[in-house]
């Protein structure tokens, strides 16, 4: 249900104005696909931290950025994030912000607890 609900943040934030890029996991794309994501946003989508590395862009979205929002973030994302663990797309532009981060935890309330 987070996953959809990050597609109506998405919407919300491209008609107020802002230049959203989405930077999903692979595992988020098993419920809403990149082909989703590119069209709210208005950019091409990759998850893959290998893809056009010749523009290394997990390094230039973390410093363009002038807020990076994570939703939802799963139980593996916020521990990765509290670790420093880089292994995706999305937790190596989170390692190159220069700009506030903001998480949205989103899982089973017993994991919370």
């Amino acid at each position: 249900i987070a996953a959809y609900k990050a597609c109506e943040l998405l919407r919300r934030l491209t008609e107020s104005g802002h230049d959203v890029r989405v930077v999903p996991t692979a595992a988020s794309l098993h419920f809403v696909g990149a082909a989703t994501w590119s069209a709210l946003s208005g950019h091409s989508v990759s998850d893959e931290v290998w893809q056009d590395v010749h523009e290394v862009p997990h390094v230039r979205t973390g410093q363009e950025a002038d807020l990076v929002v994570v939703a939802p973030a799963t139980a593996d994302m916020l521990a990765k994030a509290a670790h420093g663990l880089a292994d995706d797309l999305l937790t190596n532009t989170l390692l190159t912000a220069r700009c506030p981060v903001v998480f949205a935890p989103a899982m089973h309330t017993e994991m919370w607890e």
